[in-house]
């Protein structure tokens, strides 16, 4: 594709209402189309739900560039739009004035698939760019592939493995699932995974090698930050959790873990949890990490920062040694672990997924076994009882592809 490109990027949410890794990648990128000279034009639409699931379809602007799309799924299965009207009237009205040579989406979560064709209905010429951000089309169970009973990790769909997860639904009912992904998906021109290991996920469950391709999220061009200062006889004894929480983010594997720490070796240890949504959580939830987080906070072990803004991010990094990503399902690639990179912090992940892709064990940083508190509590103890690890890790630290070195690779793909 030659000549100066047109860029819509629609995501499945706004930055300015939420923060998830998939809104900020794709707001990021934005950025540098925006500010690159290629780029005729760049406009972001972000998707919200301001009453909560009766969305009006309304298109809105929010500031010069940038839209919101009042817009929700109702059926997660087929993953339809409730207001299909909207993506035959106004998102089609927004087309045919923008007038896009490309449209970049980052997820179609709470968005439907329906307006991947309405793209090619309005202008066969528009070349649509798919970013997955996880496992959805491959995993009714929110796209993480853990078992929905068990909390198994699930290595592979499929038709009955997925009826065994959801008994309401058929083996078949999962066959037209996947057919109608696919439908979709073959009207998508380029596909983009931000680790490799989703890639091959994707592959294995049926897109061509060819369509698909592996780039980072880029990142803000950030000054690394210095080494957090150590009193005098201290150690590289603080731990940070950064990011949202759910069920899957594996704070209760941390938890549990400094709670096993031996009374002998916890001086100066502190684990900081930064961390937003957890209103948003089950009531189960809720009350199963209170009673594992106020005997440590008691201790001194914890210290439950809550949610922080992102001009915030830097300053609470500071106050750590390490990033600690205890996820229990697969990830993909988790933007705190760039984030971390870019600050100079190494990090403590599970050893699966993206995760285990992102950080390399013993460069810069740690792997443990998913979901195993013991060992995590092992490592803990590796870490704050070493006086050169944290050095030897740090120093191996590469820093991600910043926004505009991201962008320039994205742009390349187009003109591929």
């Amino acid at each position: 594709m030659s000549g100066a490109q047109r860029i819509l990027v629609v995501s499945h949410g706004h930055p300015d209402f939420s923060l998830g890794g998939g809104e900020i990648a794709a707001y990021r990128l934005f950025t540098g189309y925006r500010a690159n000279p290629q780029v005729e034009a760049a406009w972001f639409l972000g998707r919200v739900d301001r009453r909560k699931g009766w969305p009006t379809g309304q298109i809105s602007l929010r500031r010069e560039d940038e839209y919101l799309w009042d817009q929700a799924v109702h059926d997660w299965h087929l993953m339809t739009a409730v207001h299909t009207d909207s993506v035959t009237g106004r998102f089609a009205e927004l087309l045919r004035a923008l007038r896009p040579t490309v449209v970049h989406v980052h997820h179609y979560a709470h968005l439907g698939l329906e307006f991947l064709a309405l793209i090619k209905r309005v202008d066969p010429s528009i070349r649509i760019v798919l970013t997955l951000h996880e496992y959805m089309a491959i995993c009714r169970q929110n796209g993480q592939m853990v078992k929905a009973r068990t909390g198994e990790l699930c290595r592979r769909s499929g038709f009955d493995d997925c009826n065994r997860c959801f008994p309401e639904t058929s083996a078949e009912g999962f066959w037209m699932r996947k057919q109608r992904f696919s439908e979709y998906f073959a009207l998508v021109d380029r596909f983009v995974a931000p680790s490799e290991f989703l890639r091959q996920r994707y592959i294995d469950w049926g897109l061509d090698p060819a369509r698909i391709v592996m780039l980072e999220n880029g990142q803000e061009d950030a000054a690394t930050l210095p080494p957090r200062p150590l009193a005098e006889g201290s150690g590289r004894v603080r731990f940070g959790f950064f990011g949202q929480v759910s069920a899957f983010k594996g704070i209760d594997v941390l938890l549990k873990a400094l709670a096993l720490l031996p009374r002998g070796n916890r001086a100066g240890v502190q684990v900081d949890i930064n961390c937003a949504h957890l209103e948003q959580q089950t009531p189960e939830l809720q009350a199963h990490l209170k009673e594992l987080a106020e005997p440590l906070i008691r201790q001194g072990l914890l210290h439950w920062a809550g949610p922080y803004a992102p001009g915030e991010q830097a300053s609470r990094m500071a106050g750590v040694d390490w990033v600690i990503v205890p996820s229990i399902w697969w990830e993909n690639s988790p933007m705190i672990i760039q984030e971390a990179f870019v600050f100079g912090r190494p990090v403590i992940c599970a050893n699966i997924g993206g995760m285990a892709e992102k950080v390399r064990h013993g460069i810069d940083g740690l792997h443990f076994q998913v979901g195993n508190p013991h060992h995590l509590a092992e490592t803990l103890l590796e870490c704050a009882g070493s006086t050169t690890l944290w050095e030897t890790l740090a120093s191996g630290i590469r820093r991600p592809p910043t926004v505009a070195e991201s962008t320039a690779e994205h742009l390349a793909l187009l003109e591929g």
